[in-house]
């Protein structure tokens, strides 16, 4: 079943147990840095969902709304890969994300791609933390939540935070760019 914690920046929230209490992952660590405040929840990881995708299984273990619960993709755009944060419960619009960072086209990055540069492997991908820094996009109905779920950098483990905050620590951009 899931689990959930607290952290908070003035270090007045509930202890921090489980993956984020053993110094947590890339993606805890730059939020802790940054003084956000985010909260962490965790689940049991099962490979049993593998035809609904990684999202759709944090959906159902944590009982959230899918979309408010967000995934982070990579994309191609020939000259740069950038970051797209899309609902689970929808698509990456490629066109949409090439748009927003004034490229031509946009095609998703390979799976060994994607886990070198983030350094997380797939179905864990946080866009906080990553090994390498890239141009970020968050789909403009984030903006909706007064919080959001992302992955806390491994399977199983996300984190919510204030969209707001994700914009500002990423210098992430706001477009629409995911597709139902």
């Amino acid at each position: 079943m899931a689990k959930r914690s607290k952290h908070t920046s003035d270090g007045k929230g509930e202890e921090v147990k489980g993956t984020a209490a053993k110094g947590g992952t890339p993606a805890i660590a730059q939020l802790r840095k940054a003084g956000v405040p985010f909260e962490i929840y965790e689940y049991e990881h099962s490979a049993d969902h593998m035809d609904e995708g990684y999202g759709v299984e944090a959906a159902q273990r944590l009982g959230m709304d899918p979309h408010q619960l967000f995934k982070t993709l990579m994309a191609d755009t020939g000259s740069e890969r950038v970051i797209g944060i899309v609902p689970v419960s929808g698509h990456l619009d490629l066109k949409a994300l090439a748009a927003a960072v004034g490229a031509k086209k946009a095609a998703m990055a390979g799976p060994d791609v994607a886990q070198r540069e983030s350094g997380y492997v797939l179905g864990g991908i946080s866009p906080f933390g990553q090994r390498t820094r890239h141009r970020t996009v968050l789909d403009e109905s984030a903006l909706d939540f007064d919080s959001i779920l992302v992955s806390g950098g491994k399977r199983g483990l996300d984190v919510a935070v204030n969209p707001e905050d994700l914009v500002t620590l990423l210098r992430a951009a706001t477009a629409s760019i995911a597709t139902w």
